[in-house]
């Protein structure tokens, strides 16, 4: 197979992928801070660290992948002023705290299953892990840390290259969206500890030698990559604003406590914003995009997965209806093929798919270049020198890196609902049985009139389709 290559966020350079041990690839992805529901930005974060994952299993390696769940201690912000978002949302909704993360961890991991990402090998709470979290802050803070009266910080001074994974000497300074606290030695400075207020009452709290409150935002990760994958791993993952505060205060972190310059991960990558024209998506606004919003409008989520892989995960993307509605008919074309290679069986064509195999090898294998990868796929289906049979074989491997389903999915599967459709599958069904009559009877006019009134209700009339009908998405 041809040899791994994948960007390194610390170096900005595209590097030969060479792991501590082939047989247990170790990845740490930053997870979700489950206030709320994952918007479809959020999303693309953990498709791209399963195409990761993906990649890897399919080129031999081993693979531990930890996705944390963070239930505490993240700020309304990346400052360190504010609500914590967990308490934030439960006393907006007046609903108990640890019912709320309970919620949007269902709900997320849901997200996961609708768009055929595969389960990591652990999901752990940050609550589950408090106890450790204090335990770090205890080792690190005679060295590197100071006392105020909200909570105990982390002074970034005390360690080599702060701030490099941000870029802060030749990308700007990373410091813009971190608020001022009083007292804090440096503007980059960040809680490892926050203490609760005189009269503050938190659902969510703990004794600790700092005083009773809540664990900093940035000490969860450190702590539970170190527990789960060890104190030097393979890949960190996450967003790319995690590069510019999250991360390095991770780094930070971690070197405090192993005494080294060590940040604990050969490799940091990071997956490129999803953008609508306004912008950078985001839940402050109050008004997201989320995946069953996508299901309502008619879409199937593997339309949003294609999408996403139609773009190179360091790049932007932007999302519009008409991009989503152009990958749904793609995906719809390549469930018709395979539909149809089905249907033919042997057929005829003794070319070999292995060209394609190594296509697609070489394509993922720079940088995971999945839009490299789909035109691949789409010769492969439609190269007739090559048996149904062998083509549906090779699919295989496509899906296994993919992640389409292609192999599984009908094109009944991808005949989704919209909620404003007027009309269900049963309406439907007698009402093309009244057209059948129609036909029979010659009554032109009639079958034509009962294809309009389908057309007005959202649904397509497919004749001499086996399929006969399907649901129209206007993007």
């Amino acid at each position: 197979m041809t040899p791994l290559t994948l960007h390194n966020s610390l170096t900005r350079m595209t590097e030969l992928f060479q792991p501590a041990d082939p047989a247990d690839v170790r990845i740490y992805s930053c997870g979700p801070t489950v206030y709320h529901y994952a918007h479809i930005g959020n999303l693309r974060a953990y498709l791209f660290t399963d195409t990761l994952g993906r990649v890897l299993t399919w080129k031999g390696y081993g693979l531990t992948h930890v996705i944390n769940i963070t239930d505490v201690g993240h700020l309304t912000s990346d400052a360190d002023a504010g609500d914590d978002k967990m308490e934030a949302a439960a006393r907006a909704s007046g609903r108990d705290i640890w019912a709320v993360a309970a919620h949007y961890t269902a709900a997320f991991k849901a997200n996961l299953k609708d768009l055929n990402v595969r389960d990591p090998a652990r999901f752990p709470l940050a609550t589950d892990h408090v106890e450790g979290m204090i335990a770090f802050g205890e080792a690190i803070a005679a060295k590197h840390c100071y006392q105020l009266p909200d909570g105990l910080y982390f002074d970034t001074s005390t360690v080599p290259d702060y701030g490099r994974l941000a870029g802060t000497r030749d990308d700007g300074p990373a410091e813009g969206r971190i608020e001022t606290v009083a007292g804090k030695r440096h503007a980059a400075d960040f809680a490892i500890w926050r203490t609760s207020a005189p009269g503050e009452h938190r659902q969510m709290e703990w004794d600790s030698p700092w005083g009773r409150g809540a664990p900093g935002w940035h000490l969860e990760c450190s702590v539970m990559s170190r527990q789960y994958l060890g104190a030097h791993f393979d890949i960190h993952t996450g967003g790319i604003d995690h590069r510019e505060i999250h991360h390095p205060n991770e780094i930070a972190q971690n070197q405090a406590f192993s005494g080294t310059a060590d940040t604990g991960a050969t490799l940091w990558m990071h997956n490129n914003f999803l953008v609508d024209r306004t912008g950078k998506m985001s839940k402050s606004s109050g008004e997201f995009l989320i995946l069953p919003t996508l299901v309502e409008r008619g879409f199937h989520p593997l339309a949003y997965r294609l999408m996403c892989l139609q773009a190179h995960y360091r790049s932007e993307l932007e999302f519009s209806w008409e991009n989503l509605a152009a990958a749904q008919t793609r995906l719809k074309r390549y469930v018709q093929t395979v539909a149809a290679l089905r249907a033919r069986g042997e057929g005829k064509g003794a070319a070999s798919a292995a060209p394609y195999i190594e296509r697609l090898d070489a394509a993922v294998s720079d940088d995971l270049n999945t839009p490299k990868a789909l035109p691949v796929l789409d010769e492969l289906l439609a190269d007739k020198t090559i048996g149904p049979a062998a083509r549906l074989a090779a699919l295989g491997d496509f899906d296994a890196v993919l992640g389409l389903g292609l192999t599984a999915l009908s094109r009944e599967d991808l005949r989704v609902r919209p909620a404003s459709a007027g009309i269900d599958e049963a309406g439907i069904a007698a009402r093309l049985a009244d057209r059948r009559e129609a036909r029979a009877a010659k009554d032109f006019p009639r079958s034509d009139a009962i294809r309009d009134e389908l057309t007005a209700l959202g649904v397509e009339v497919m004749d001499g389709d086996p399929l006969g009908w399907d649901w129209k998405v206007t993007p």
